[in-house]
């Protein structure tokens, strides 16, 4: 019996949830990832060396990883000191090095790949250096993923939409890979930072409307400041339809489980919201559950998501 093929669309933590969750069962992964990202380590080495931001598909690779955990634990260690190393990460710096040695990008994540001997693959959505733009609601223009992230402005202020500056063209392998898709999985992550770069790129939001495949948006469960605030699960499913057009999902993912008090309150000094899940007459089918890890960090639990996602 051929393997199903579940192509997961975004990048970040939410990605790599998502994929060690799929990781566990026999099925066919593409990890398809944004080139948006321009802060800390990346921008350094984006800005010095001219390449794509690294940072984007090493929490993809590792998610994906059947090497040996010291391995992939080495490719998320961050120098904490050393006149020029401090704050760079060794994957960020190995996948540079492969850059400039094979004089390719995508050459370079793939030997990375079969070095963490990873399970599927991963594709970045486009092969041009973009930059992430957004106009504010106050009519303010904001440049770059990292101001977008990480907002010098007020954070309360609502993005009222997002464009990538400069020639961005979809990646070929990466269209491919939706158009044969049994499974397309969006989210969860950073709506305008991490999901909706990669459907800017016409070729990658064309092929998701047109593959055969289900297509899953998984809902943050708790808002980002700057992004998403006093957004319900309803409002982040009307700014995917805004880009993606309405009628193209086919389920939408949603945790029930609030919490405890002890952990939202660390979640609050950072303007962190908990997402309510709520519809009235949706076009897509609502599949809420308890989907909340039980501990540590406010995240989705790898092995609910994904045998939620392998339901459908």
């Amino acid at each position: 019996m051929k393997k199903k093929r579940i192509v997961v669309i975004g990048g970040g933590t939410g990605t790599y949830t998502v994929l060690s969750g799929l990781k566990e069962y026999d099925v066919d992964l593409t990890a398809i990832v944004s080139m948006a990202d321009d802060g800390g380590s990346t921008r350094i080495l984006r800005e010095e060396f001219g390449i794509l931001p690294p940072g984007s598909v090493r929490p993809a690779m590792v998610a994906l990883s059947r090497a040996e955990k010291s391995l992939a634990d080495l490719f998320t260690f961050r120098f904490e000191d050393g006149n020029g190393l401090s704050g760079h990460n060794f994957g960020n710096l190995f996948i540079t090095a492969l850059t400039k040695q094979l004089g390719s990008f995508e050459k370079a994540v793939k030997e990375a790949g079969k070095l963490l001997q990873i399970k599927g693959q991963v594709i970045p959505s486009t092969l041009n250096n973009c930059t992430l733009m957004a106009e504010l609601e106050n009519g303010k223009i904001v440049e770059g993923e990292h101001a977008i992230d990480v907002p010098k402005h007020s954070g309360k202020l609502k993005i009222k939409k997002v464009w990538l500056k400069g020639t961005c063209k979809a990646n070929p392998r990466a269209v491919e890979a939706i158009l044969k898709a049994d499974l397309v999985v969006l989210g969860p992550g950073d709506l305008f930072s991490s999901i909706l770069p990669n459907l800017l790129l016409l070729g990658i939001k064309n092929a998701v409307k047109k593959t055969r495949g289900k297509k899953v948006y998984v809902c943050n469960i708790m808002t980002k400041y700057g992004e998403t605030s006093s957004f319900e699960a309803k409002d982040f499913v009307s700014v995917m339809e805004e880009y993606l057009g309405k009628n193209v999902l086919d389920y939408i993912v949603c945790n029930t489980k609030k919490p405890s008090a002890l952990r939202i309150a660390k979640y609050e000094k950072a303007h962190s919201e908990f997402v309510k899940c709520g519809f009235q007459n949706p076009s897509f089918r609502v599949i809420a559950k308890p989907l909340v890890r039980d501990k540590g960090f406010i995240r989705h639990d790898p092995k609910k998501l994904a045998h939620v996602l392998l339901s459908l």
